[in-house]
């Protein structure tokens, strides 16, 4: 079963593989799928649809899966997809992408 810190608040329909960890006042939407062995800092925003492969380390303070900034965007469905082995640093922003782009975001 994921750890989750008391302070976190995660989605029901959100999807973490077992051995998660996820830290305090971390906020998971209810769209977004966490892979195996992924750690999460305190004070994260994961939202969107957003699908998180395993064995990342998510620093503290990070914005993933939030609508792009991009003025055309019209509120079409868009994702953000993060592979395996990465390490998000602390402050990143990573936003989903737009359908003039495929409508994806991916990282590693």
């Amino acid at each position: 079963m994921a750890t989750i810190h008391p302070t976190a608040l995660v989605a029901p329909g959100a999807r973490l593989a077992d051995d998660v960890d996820i830290g305090p006042y971390t906020i998971i939407g209810e769209h977004v799928e966490i892979g195996a062995g992924t750690t999460v800092g305190a004070h994260a925003v994961i939202t969107g649809h957003t699908r998180i492969g395993a064995r990342n380390t998510i620093f503290h303070f990070v914005s993933l899966g939030e609508a792009p900034q991009d003025k055309k965007y019209a509120g079409e469905p868009t994702r953000l997809e993060i592979g395996d082995d990465n390490v998000i640093r602390e402050f990143c922003t990573f936003n989903t992408g737009t359908v003039q782009d495929r409508g994806v975001t991916t990282i590693g």
